[in-house]
């Protein structure tokens, strides 16, 4: 079942709530600082409840519950100690179409009270669908905490600077635009402030950005906890996102659902769209003032072909930032439970691809054992890469480990040594190919090298 988040407006309506114990106080709390005209029928009451009606802020009827108590009502609530009378409050207002909630009774209930972070305007309201309310109060306590005590005033100060600019900007994309960069932005009570100052200056001055923005964002390894705050909001605020193909639903999932997302991946040889027409589509959105997301996956700047697209955005005029992100071989060297350098074994971290690993250096050994090599998508086949390291003088027992989706649910960690990595079974993509003597320290890794040793998280 898929529940509606709504905020309703209760001001100068009608509502009953039906019991006057504890329960019933907690809700008639929250229901007077809507301004609802509010009545509760109960035999007995709590003497608080007695004193709001003793105040007039609510009506008492000292009495057991009737149908006929539901005549112009909006909204009830059935908060007594019976459940047969909840049941029977409840019933009799399905009948007249009202909307009703049953406490502590999700099947008797149209609606239900979530847990809310308040700060001025602002609600935030949690609900679990009764399934869990204690869940929802320790989700609303972490929020709570979270969140400045200040924000509410500035809300506010927001709310009349931007009916300031409904005011006196024309519509269109540039207004709409200078809105979202104020509520980026702090306020100050001073004249001279500069959102203050932004806001009232003409639309074509009042930023630099006449025109949209590309951001090159990592994705990170594919965890959306592993994303960074500022690609986490980038992602929630665009209007265009170009994803990798190996960028996963559990993140694009995060975009709002007015934001056009396109797959513009390209995946074992295969491409659906060119890098040039990626480019192109940037430029053209960015120039319509689009807010464009590139998003790859890991880090832009690992193996993301952003150095192409850095320099046709440059070439075009149109603004841009690289937001960094958790590149792979992070994730992956995480699953093995070891660092990439390491004081006795690796003072360099080389990284490839599975093509540009098959080099001809010729180092001299030491300088070739003395580094963590990391090889982004090394292929099915290995057998090739291994016999060009073993002809550069590599040992045969260097150790080698193969991580597959590195930091998401279906991790997959497959050890080895460099003798038998033809051997090893075909990973699953998308996977990264370690190799170093910094590998003996990891937990993970602990068993012989000698012998291939799958290690499933």
């Amino acid at each position: 079942m898929s529940l509606l988040p709504v905020f309703l407006k209760l001001d100068g309506r009608r509502g009953l709530v039906v019991g006057a114990g504890a329960v019933a106080l907690e809700k008639i709390a929250s229901l007077l600082k809507t301004g609802l005209r509010l009545r509760v029928v109960a035999p007995d009451a709590r003497a608080e409840i007695q004193d709001l009606a003793s105040q007039g802020r609510l009506e008492w009827a000292q009495r057991p519950f009737e149908p006929s108590d539901l005549d112009g009502i909006f909204v009830v609530i059935a908060a007594t100690d019976s459940a047969e009378i909840n049941a029977q409050v409840y019933c009799a207002a399905v009948e007249r179409g009202i909307l009703a909630n049953s406490v502590d009774d999700p099947p008797h209930c149209d609606f239900y009270f979530g847990s809310v972070v308040t700060r001025g305007s602002l609600q935030i309201a949690i609900s679990t669908a009764g399934e869990s309310p204690a869940v929802a109060q320790q989700l609303r306590r972490e929020i709570d905490e979270q969140l400045p005590e200040d924000l509410g005033q500035w809300l506010q100060e927001l709310g009349i600077l931007r009916r300031e600019v409904l005011a006196t900007q024309p519509p269109g994309e540039a207004r709409k635009a200078l809105l979202h960069r104020l509520a980026e932005r702090p306020l100050c009570a001073s004249a001279t402030c500069p959102s203050r100052l932004m806001a009232r200056a003409p639309l074509e001055d009042s930023s630099t950005e006449s025109e949209g923005k590309v951001y090159l964002v990592g994705a990170g390894p594919g965890d959306p906890e592993l994303l960074t705050v500022k690609a986490m909001r980038l992602l929630q605020s665009a209007q265009l996102i170009l994803h990798d193909d190996l960028v996963p639903q559990a993140i694009l999932r995060l975009a709002p659902p007015q934001a056009e997302i396109a797959n513009v991946g390209k995946r074992c040889g295969e491409k659906n769209i060119t890098q040039g027409e990626i480019n192109a589509w940037m430029i053209a959105r960015a120039r319509a003032g689009c807010t464009v997301l590139r998003l790859k996956s890991g880090d832009p700047l690992i193996f993301g072909r952003a150095a192409e697209e850095i320099a046709a955005l440059t070439e075009a005029g149109v603004a841009f930032e690289v937001v960094p992100g958790v590149t792979a071989a992070f994730a992956a060297a995480a699953a093995l439970g070891c660092s990439l350098t390491s004081r006795n074994s690796a003072s360099n971290v080389i990284f490839s691809t599975g093509h540009h690993a098959q080099s001809h250096n010729r180092a001299p050994l030491p300088q070739l054992e003395d580094a963590t090599r990391v090889v982004y998508m090394p292929g099915r086949d290995l057998r090739l890469l291994a016999q060009q390291w073993l002809d550069e003088g590599l040992p045969a027992d260097f150790p080698c480990a193969l991580v597959s989706r590195a930091a998401q649910p279906e991790q997959q960690v497959q050890s080895t040594t460099l003798g038998a990595l033809c051997d090893a079974a075909p990973a699953v993509a998308p996977s990264l190919l370690i190799a170093g003597w910094a590998l003996l320290e990891s937990p993970a890794l602990l068993q012989s090298a000698q012998e291939p040793v799958s290690v499933h998280n």
